[in-house]
């Protein structure tokens, strides 16, 4: 017999019908959300001029970028939460918002610029950045994994990954009311490095927990 039909003849076999995994992810991240929030409240809070930035564009597509990142995150980890599921036609969602930030470094570049494009890629919060999205992920991460473990995934590191990938997006959302480099060449070099971080936990630990 088939590993899917198996699958399949398990779970007619159970009464009990398990929740949806998009439900319990969802239900495990609004959980996770306030422990981050309130990390980020105690430690860093929004930046003082928030009002006045808000007018810049290139403050406003740091929210863009990240959330794009976060929802396109959540859809490839939802797929890959079946147990048949592969990136196999999903992991052009992730170049979403890679493209994005392409785009606003393009449109950066055609702006007359006060400050030189090596001040604005290394910025003022370069260390900041790479300690915050990190720590605030962690509660995501532990709820992003939580969510997971309710589907069966065949690649259990690979949905690690992506729980790593929503976390760091919700984090990073949540970190960019707070940094004041707003410049897309910023965002491009160190969010990422930061992003990496929890996305290498996530893959190891989803290697362990989401096994089944």
């Amino acid at each position: 017999m088939e590993t899917e039909q198996l699958i399949r003849t398990l779970a007619a076999d159970n009464p009990h019908h398990a929740r949806p995994v998009g439900l319990v992810l969802a239900l495990a991240l609004v959980a996770a959300a306030p422990v981050s929030l309130a990390i980020f409240m105690m430690g860093l809070g929004v930046r003082p001029d928030v009002m006045t930035a808000m007018h810049n564009p290139f403050f406003d597509l740091k929210f863009v970028i990240t959330l794009a990142l976060a929802i396109s995150a959540i859809a490839v980890g939802l797929h890959l939460s079946r147990p048949e599921a592969s990136l196999k036609g999903w992991g052009w969602l992730l170049l979403i918002p890679v493209g994005i930030i392409a785009a606003g470094i393009a449109s950066e570049m055609m702006m007359p610029q006060r400050l030189p494009m090596m001040t604005r890629l290394i910025g003022n919060n370069s260390r900041v950045c790479v300690t915050a999205i990190p720590l605030l992920s962690l509660p995501l991460l532990a709820g992003a994994l939580v969510g997971l473990r309710h589907g069966a995934p065949a690649r259990p590191a690979v949905a690690g990954a992506m729980a790593g990938l929503i976390s760091a997006g919700l984090a990073a959302t949540l970190y960019a009311s707070h940094c004041t480099d707003d410049s897309p060449l910023f965002v491009a070099t160190w969010y990422p490095i930061a992003t990496a971080m929890v996305v290498a936990a996530g893959a190891l630990i989803g290697a362990k927990v989401l096994r089944f």
